[in-house]
């Protein structure tokens, strides 16, 4: 997480700060879309040995830590991806073309306006919180996962009296 803050402390003009907080005010409940457009630019921050930047290789380097959506999101809302491009059908579930529509809405957006973003700090609580989530759907029940095995009858075959 510390290597993912200092990366978006990169970003010399804040417009993935600034397209979180347009997803914020226009998607309040969608958590993830709202870190895809914190995280949309880190292609430009992740330079390959030869220079290039893709949005493939932010999307794979995210991936890991925030989660199959948000790296699905960050890879569909490239500028070099050709307008009307099947969303749903060979990248992923349907339901996210209208997430990537309001995603580059607020990338085109961001990069035009004087917003007032607030401050990177202020994410760290929401990537963590997406982070563990990630980390919990991936691997339920993984010693890594730091929300701990899943809870209940289903998550464990000891029985309660026997704890």
């Amino acid at each position: 997480m510390l290597e993912l803050m200092e990366l978006l402390r990169a970003d010399p003009d804040d417009q993935g700060l600034r397209t979180a907080a347009l997803l914020r005010r226009s998607r309040p409940f969608d958590k993830e879309l709202q870190i895809a457009g914190l995280v949309h630019r880190l292609g430009r921050l992740l330079r390959l040995s030869d220079g290039t930047v893709t949005v493939g290789v932010a999307a794979e380097s995210i991936r890991p830590l925030l989660g199959e959506r948000v790296a699905r999101l960050v890879r569909l809302q490239s500028p070099d991806r050709p307008a009307g491009a099947d969303v749903g059908h060979h990248d992923g579930d349907s339901d996210d073309a209208e997430a990537v529509a309001t995603l580059c809405q607020a990338r085109d957006s961001a990069a035009a306006a004087g917003l007032d973003a607030g401050v990177l700090e202020d994410w760290q609580p929401l990537l963590e919180l997406v982070a563990a989530g990630s980390c919990r759907a991936a691997s339920p029940g993984n010693a890594l996962d730091p929300l701990g095995p899943p809870k209940g009858p289903r998550g464990s075959s000891v029985p309660d009296g026997a704890r």
